[in-house]
């Protein structure tokens, strides 16, 4: 019996020590419970065969929330070809399936380089990617709650600050892709590493900062990684200057580098098709926040919300700057009250994101310097900074409050409640009085602000309930607070996130089974995306992708009416009603022709039956799709046994296009090849392939041009018996190599230049961060 007393209070003690992270952890177990306990999977599968084809034509239900498409066509297809191709023993660099051929690594999103892909080889792929997805709120919380410590933060406030980041609105809104939540999560952690090492100088501090900002680099969102970073960079002068410690701000400098050097083989590759997309050449002011919708950091749905089917901005998900109100109260009580040191600092950051975010001066300078990648993309992602600094803040509150509590120092603090008092009242006047919004959706404001009201008046309760004496009353405040933190933060990220059966994530359709069987490198064209393409291995003409290649957008433009015309943002669709549309099929490889019954002869379904039997044939029906054939399809590598020399982009479309051009014996070249073709045999014997190189056994009688119809890339290289070839870029975004006559082994392969100098890069960094551990171990030596 004594025995258990030294065992009780070890785990008292236990208790006292941890209790903000069993608090996190319990909070994260309750908001993933459908998971770990219910089979579900955070994954919105009912909305993906409801409303995409194939799978629309045969299923139907009810849909939580269809604010996250792209999850569906882009993010869980890219992590699918990601690590299969990883699990072949290949750097997952070049996609086949989306566009012709398109950049894989470097296109961001695709995150190829994010540690945590590790969970892949470790767990079932949608157990991995649950896994994933969920990871992202609790190492969130974790990292804050560390970094809040780190800035003397009791534990209470450490608490409600890491409780209202982990589910704040733009993590929550972004979870679901895996990548937005990744690329800001690690900045707590990289502030904790600037501080602990201006304090103590600890290489692991040094490390631990470097690889935070190599991670969020590898999370898949350069424009979010990109705010972490400036962020920190802040930090790191204000902690500097502050400490007056040069060397250590010095080095935390050389921190920075050393994270943007171990992340280098992402960025480096990112760098080269960034600079052939369609983005590189669009600047706009796009998606910066109306000042009305400031009240939503109040009630997130006060302007309706994507799950009740009544948002109607329509930017939900990018415009999210909810913390909850317990956090967002307690802010604005740290702005009047706490005489933290550190407090001016995040009160500046958070007003210069919040001005970049909204429609101020400030967000269209910004867009006006033409930034590559800030001035291209929504401008108002950056409110997750401005978030962040609001859960620092709270935190900082809420141990200014406990502090008057204990001095029951009243002074100014019913005022302050009585400013939130009337705050409430004016909003609530405005909607009855005013009525500045149409009836409906007044209505729907006023149901979305009932619950915001009621927790707004429930803490100046606590709030002045701290102040009784008469009972211990501090702590039940303090446990009512992080209660209705809790509550509130649960309520809205349950809210948002769906939890779906797994059967439905992708399910097998009879057609696109028999595509995959027959299909071997032909392409496939029809109403389906990406989320077929990448996800089972089916080569598509079409794509969308903010990173696509313009030249091939331009080519693509050009099949409606022979114009080359830029590309648009993220988008490449063909022209199925195009004046060239039969042409470009031809020459891209495209053989069959996926036709959804139903669709019958309506405008969106490609026009077959306009061409007659002798162009297309019936290969398979089922009850909801058929495939064609393209019977006079040119396969995707060919012999071309001339060229014609054209160098302006529209002269090679014209000349392309033009009805008595020889397309498949005669290839459009921009300058001269090495050797001169001839008509004569010419034979491809074999042919092997990955996603990223492909190799021919050929034979012929004289000299050829090799084409593929694969877009044409910098990366690609090509030998010939092992020798290096050239590999010219042909019929206006396409490939083609000179082959001798005679029997060879031609071969492609996709490395780019960028990728080799981003890992010498990588390997600098990696060698300065053990240099820094050597250093100080060798100052930590005694001497003799």
């Amino acid at each position: 019996m004594c025995s258990s007393i030294p065992c009780m209070d070890s785990m008292k003690r236990f208790i006292n020590k941890t209790w903000p992270i069993i608090v996190i952890l319990a909070l994260w177990l309750f908001f993933s419970f459908s998971y770990f306990f219910k089979g579900l999977v955070p994954f919105p599968s009912k909305y993906l065969v409801s409303f995409f084809p194939p799978w629309n034509a045969s299923y139907g239900m009810a849909v939580k929330n269809n604010a996250m498409p792209d999850v569906i066509t882009q993010i869980y297809p890219w992590k699918k070809f990601t690590i299969e191709t990883w699990k072949k023993g290949e750097i997952p660099l070049w996609n086949p399936y989306s566009f012709s051929g398109t950049m894989h690594a470097g296109n961001y999103q695709s995150a190829v380089f994010n540690p945590f892909n590790i969970l892949f080889y470790l767990l079932p792929f949608i157990d991995a990617w649950s896994i994933l997805i969920l990871l992202q709120p609790l190492l969130a919380g974790l990292f804050m709650l560390l970094f809040l410590r780190e800035l003397r933060c009791s534990q209470a406030s450490s608490t409600i600050g890491s409780v209202g980041f982990m589910f704040s609105g733009f993590l929550v809104t972004w979870m679901a892709y895996g990548t937005l939540g990744f690329a800001v999560l690690f900045l707590p952690l990289i502030l904790w590493s600037i501080r602990r090492y201006v304090k103590t100088e600890s290489p692991g501090a040094f490390s631990i900062g470097a690889l935070g900002i190599a991670c969020s680099f590898f999370s898949g969102h350069f424009q979010i990684s990109v705010y972490v970073f400036v962020a920190s960079l802040c930090y790191l002068l204000f902690e500097t200057i502050q400490s007056g410690k040069r060397k250590q701000g010095i080095l935390l400098c050389m921190m920075l580098c050393v994270g943007l050097l171990v992340s280098a083989p992402q960025l480096f590759l990112t760098y080269d098709a960034y600079i052939s997309s369609v983005r590189a050449i669009q600047t706009q002011v796009k998606e910066v926040i109306p000042w009305q919708y400031i009240l939503t950091f109040f009630s997130p749905d006060f302007y309706g919300n994507p799950v009740t089917r009544n948002d109607w901005f329509g930017h939900y998900a990018e415009w999210a700057g909810y913390v909850g109100v317990i956090p967002l109260v307690l802010s604005f009580y740290a702005v009047f009250f706490s005489k933290h040191i550190e407090k001016k600092f995040f009160i500046v950051i958070f007003f210069t994101s919040f001005l970049l975010a909204y429609a101020s001066p400030l967000s269209i300078a910004l867009f006006q310097l033409k930034i590559p990648v800030l001035s291209t993309s929504a401008a108002s992602r950056i409110i997750i900074i401005s978030s962040f600094t609001l859960c620092v803040l709270a935190a900082f509150g809420f141990d200014q409050l406990i502090l008057d509590w204990k001095k029951h120092d009243r002074k100014n603090k019913i005022t302050f409640v009585v400013g939130l008092g009337l705050f409430l009242c004016a909003v609530w006047i405005v909607l009855y009085v005013l009525k500045p919004l149409p009836p409906e959706q007044i209505l729907i404001a006023k149901r979305n602000i009932l619950l915001p009201t009621a927790l707004t008046i429930a803490v100046c309760g606590v709030i002045v309930f701290g102040f009784i004496q008469r009972w211990n009353s501090i702590p039940i405040a303090s446990v009512v607070l992080i209660f209705l933190c809790c509550f509130d933060s649960y309520r809205y990220a349950y809210k948002w996130m769906p939890f779906d059966p797994k059967n439905l994530v992708y399910p097998p359709v009879k057609a696109i089974t028999w595509l995959q069987k027959e299909i071997s490198m032909n392409r496939v064209f029809g109403n389906i995306g990406n989320e077929v393409g990448s996800f089972f291995d089916i080569p598509l003409i079409e794509g969308y992708d903010a990173m696509y290649q313009g030249r091939y957008g331009e080519f693509i433009n050009a099949v409606s009416n022979g114009i080359v015309s830029p590309g648009s943002r993220s988008v490449v669709q063909f022209d199925k009603n195009g004046r060239y549309a039969l042409p470009a099929l031809q020459l891209l490889g495209v053989k069959y022709i996926l036709h959804r019954m139903s669709d019958g002869t309506n405008i969106w379904a490609f026009p077959y039956w306009q061409y007659g039997d002798d162009e297309f044939k019936s290969l398979y029906r089922d009850e909801h799709y058929e495939v064609l054939e393209y019977v006079h399809v040119f396969p995707r590598l060919f012999f071309a046994s001339s060229y014609v020399i054209r160098n302006g982009d529209q002269e090679i479309i014209d000349t392309l296009f033009q009805k008595d051009f020889d397309r498949r014996n005669t290839l459009v070249l921009e300058k001269k090849p090495v050797i001169e073709p001839g008509y004569g045999e010419g034979t491809i014997k074999e042919i092997s392939y990955t996603p990223s190189s492909v190799t021919v056994k050929v034979v012929n009688s004289v000299p050829k041009l090799l084409f593929r119809s694969e877009t044409f890339d910098l990366g690609w290289k090509a030998t010939v018996d092992d020798k290096p070839a050239l590999v010219y870029r042909a019929d206006y975004d396409f490939q083609a190599v000179p082959v001798p006559e005679g029997e060879h082994t031609v071969a492609f392969s996709y490395w780019p230049t960028s990728l080799t100098y981003g890992m010498y890069a990588m390997l600098m960094g990696i060698g300065i961060m053990i240099s820094m551990i050597g250093i100080h171990k060798k100052k930590k030596k005694p001497t003799l």
